[in-house]
């Protein structure tokens, strides 16, 4: 190293020149709003994280399971993008997430039973789509369950309907009744739960519509394990404590097998 080389810089050439703070600090707005609009991005088309707050869909989804859901996925709303994209229909056994019809439309996931179209009757505890015995391995039955409909469905008279469904429903499902079986409209879904007899869904408050449905779940990237009095309290509150109390909690309540887990 020559002496010139070792001779410090003056004050002067050691200060920044005028405007590098402003332009330094433009940056770091710019790379978070991109990082903003792509993180909006993904969550609008892409992917979502959802958790599931119920057992209806035990064994396939438990409480506790926290899920990303394919958004891009499922064509049928009328978007020029579809036709270039690689959507495709809602298909029989699809596990959906979407807004519920009713209640502020918190967000349910039921597997797809029914097509638009497609006639459903349950006899004995067996689904029937179209007059054909549907296999479903992925149902399960409590014997000591008292479903209303978890044995015959739909009703034959409007007397027999009782206080489970839905008040929408309980005025609209008799005129989609055709000889014994239930008629699915146009642009509409009949979906049920996995946990057959402990699942609150279209055969208790109806249809469920195209654009309602979000996507479907592909992977359980976290699950914790949890009770649905865990998640009664919806207010912002009420998610902190859930999450600090998973935090605490994190190494004890994880349930490891589940992560990373397919959705099937």
């Amino acid at each position: 190293m020559t002496l010139e080389s070792a001779i410090p810089e003056s004050p002067d050439a050691a200060r920044p020149a005028p405007g590098a703070s402003q332009g330094v600090f433009a940056d770091i707005i710019e790379s978070l709003l991109v990082t903003i609009l792509l993180a909006l991005f993904g969550t609008t088309f892409i992917v979502q994280p959802f958790k599931i707050p119920s057992q209806s869909m035990e064994p396939t989804l438990l409480v506790g399971d926290h899920l990303l859901v394919n958004k891009f996925l499922f064509q049928g709303q009328g978007a020029w993008y579809e036709k270039l994209l690689p959507y495709r229909p809602i298909r029989h056994g699809d596990i959906a997430v979407f807004k519920f019809p009713y209640d502020d439309h918190p967000h349910f996931v039921k597997r797809v039973i029914g097509l638009p179209g497609d006639r459903i009757r349950i006899t004995a505890g067996q689904v029937y789509v179209n007059e054909n015995r549907l296999a479903e391995p992925y149902a399960v039955h409590d014997a000591a369950a008292r479903d209303p409909f978890g044995e015959n469905f739909p009703p034959a008279d409007p007397e027999f309907l009782g206080a489970a469904l839905h008040p929408e429903w309980t005025k609209q499902i008799m005129k989609y009744v055709r000889g014994g079986e239930l008629l699915v409209p146009p642009d509409r879904y009949f979906v049920m739960g996995d946990n057959r007899d402990h699942s609150w869904d279209s055969r208790y408050w109806g249809f469920v519509d195209r654009q309602a449905v979000i996507g479907r779940p592909i992977l359980i990237y976290w699950s914790v394990a949890a009770t649905s009095a865990d998640y009664t309290d919806r207010s912002l509150l009420g998610a902190l404590r859930a999450v600090e109390d998973a935090l605490l909690h994190l190494p004890a309540s994880t349930r490891w097998h589940r992560m990373l887990r397919v959705v099937h």
